[in-house]
């Protein structure tokens, strides 16, 4: 019997929603693509272009809540890119439930055969690098098998899209990764980290790791703990596994006890800290552009580098906002690191380009400056430049 197709206003729930109405219906029904994105920093958005997924790992429900992958065209996405840049965004960080998977057209699919393919990642990052206006990019996460060679090659190459690739791994362990019903083994993992490392040496790497799925020894841990180890990657978000009803997981034999997940989980994320802080300790000294946030923290504003890299400077209204070529110094406790800031408005993944204005080159102001001392510094400046 087909689900039924229910209208209800939403005054029935919310006496103060705005007029409009919930629609609820079998989720095999849903063909449509619906363009999101955030709206509560100006300086940093993020823009949804691809939304459902087709995948079936042993442990998701995303495809029964999210339904199949469809996507936004390229065209549309490059508008809509283009019209948050003249709004004042300076990052716009591309998301999807599956988001490697952009290109399959919406709307209903024919019962037999390949969804209808009309456009591709590739295609999407690609035209987005045309974009003329002080943007830069950033690739939310990706699965292994879809970030393709010629997606690593292409964005070590941008000026527009930032060095940063976040690859869920799940687990280092191949028989795992086949219970999980995942599309790719440890293997192919390694070689997409290798050669982002080969093209890009600094980029930032993120991982997602489930710890404690039906089935994993304390072996299949250590075998998975020790891959991770000698990755060459740089920070780690690890889940304890959670039960979900209507996935296959839950019926897999031999349960990891929940103490036991929590265990596994400390030992990953001990791990991902010192990873966390190689990353940082091997960019001191390096010049990198970093994208300082608008608010003012106790006098302070903190702002992310190309390659993930968390900064800190005293905070400064000309400069909030903008993106900065900053030279890194040590991080701190909490894994902040501070700097020399150099050129304002560097809306580029690589520093200025040759010929880039004077305003762009000439120092404006140490971290450790008072504001005074970097009034100072921008009235002598800009007296400079006019001069």
């Amino acid at each position: 019997m087909p689900a039924p197709d229910v209208s209800i206003h939403p005054s029935f729930f919310l006496p103060k929603a705005a007029q409009g109405e919930y629609r609820c219906g079998d989720i095999a029904d849903l063909h449509q693509f619906t363009a999101t994105w955030s709206q509560g920093d100006r300086t940093r958005t993020f823009l949804k272009v691809q939304d459902g997924c087709d995948y079936s790992c042993s442990f998701c429900t995303i495809p029964l809540a999210r339904g199949q992958s469809r996507s936004e065209t390229v065209a549309r996405a490059v508008e809509r890119a283009r019209a948050l840049g003249a709004e004042g965004v300076r990052e716009i960080v591309l998301t999807g439930i599956n988001l490697g998977d952009f290109g399959i057209a919406p709307g209903p699919r024919s019962a037999v055969g390949a969804p209808a393919r009309v456009e591709t990642f590739l295609d999407l990052i690609q035209a987005l690098d045309q974009i003329p206006e002080g943007l830069r990019f950033r690739i939310s996460s990706i699965e292994p098998n879809l970030l393709h060679p010629e997606i690593v090659e292409f964005v070590a190459g941008s000026r527009r899209f930032v060095p940063h690739f976040h690859i869920p791994l799940q687990s280092g362990s191949d028989q795992i990764l086949g219970l999980m019903k995942r599309r790719y083994r440890r293997s192919l993992y390694a070689d997409r980290v290798s050669l982002i490392r080969q093209c890009m040496p600094d980029a930032a790497i993120g991982v997602d790791l489930i710890v404690g799925f039906p089935g994993e020894s304390q072996t299949d841990f250590e075998e998975s703990y020790r891959f991770v180890q000698a990755l060459p990657v740089d920070y780690l978000h690890v889940f304890p596994y959670s039960e979900r009803d209507n996935t296959l997981a839950v019926s897999l034999p031999n349960p990891v006890n929940p103490g036991e997940r929590m265990n596994r989980s400390r030992q990953l994320q001990g791990l991902s800290v010192k990873k966390r802080r190689a990353l940082h300790e091997r960019s001191v000294g390096q010049t990198r552009p970093v994208l300082f946030e608008l608010a003012d923290q106790n006098g302070e504003m903190h702002g992310f580098s190309d390659n993930y890299v968390k900064v800190s400077a005293v905070f400064d209204p000309d400069i909030a906002g903008t993106i900065i070529n900053v030279t890194l110094g040590q991080p701190d406790a909490n894994g902040v690191s501070t700097g020399t800031l150099h050129g304002v408005g560097v809306a580029d993944t690589g520093g200025p380009p040759d010929g880039q204005p004077a305003k762009a080159r000439a120092a404006l102001l140490l971290h450790n400056a008072s504001r005074n001392d970097a009034q100072a510094l921008r009235t002598t400046l800009y007296q400079n430049i006019s001069g």
